[in-house]
């Protein structure tokens, strides 16, 4: 059985919990516009904001270092917060990780001839449940998507996440933004001692695509 993994800069792997939350029943908030919103990279003095919505929002308790390298003011993750009100109400963290770092279960994505590239991590992508269904998601996503596409980062391939197989506002979510299902990954995640399925989602980016096949 694999575990839930992140991927960090010396390539061992850590448990986490990489989706967005789940959005179902729960009370909306019409935003007056999403011009309102701001975005910006965390900061070391919104760790404790952070860890407070991952442990309202994801199932897996976090390491306390992971949270000091996500808002490390030198971080090697792409963690951008969506501030509505000086609140923080939405983040996505990534990670850039060469092709060669990848795990295992993780290495069929891209065709072999990609074999010098770079692929981008989707870890964890909430928003918080009072403002969900107002698009903060989807902005915070296309701002790292944008990122992704730039000149500086032709390297990068495909952007990949895993899911829970039961999340399914998550996978509604991603196939929406044209993620597609890669592989099915059976006991992936290990929460609260109980075995849980999972699936890989891709976005191949700048000619980056899949093994070719029959």
């Amino acid at each position: 059985m694999a575990n839930i993994t992140w991927y960090t800069t010396n390539g061992s792997s850590n448990n986490s919990f990489s989706t967005m939350t789940d959005r179902l029943g729960e009370k909306e908030v019409s935003l007056c516009s999403l011009a309102d919103v701001q975005l910006r990279f965390l900061c070391p003095e919104d760790l404790d904001e952070v860890r407070a919505l991952c442990q309202e929002w994801f199932p897996i308790e976090y390491p306390f270092y992971w949270y000091e390298e996500i808002t490390s003011s030198n971080s090697s993750f792409y963690s951008l917060a969506a501030v509505y009100k000086q609140q923080i109400i939405g983040l996505i963290v990534a990670e850039i990780i060469p092709h060669s770092r990848l795990h295992e279960e993780d290495t069929g994505i891209l065709a072999k001839s990609f074999s010098d590239c770079d692929i981008a991590y989707i870890l964890s992508l909430g928003v918080l449940k009072e403002y969900r269904r107002n698009g903060i998601a989807t902005l915070l996503l296309d701002s790292l998507l944008r990122n992704l596409t730039t000149p500086e980062r032709k390297k990068v391939k495909a952007a990949f996440l895993h899911v829970l197989t039961t999340n399914s506002a998550a996978i509604r979510f991603y196939e929406k933004r044209r993620f597609r299902l890669h592989t099915f990954l059976p006991y992936y995640y290990s929460i609260k001692g109980k075995c849980k399925d999972g699936f890989m989602y891709v976005l191949y980016l700048n000619d980056g695509h899949p093994p070719w096949s029959l």
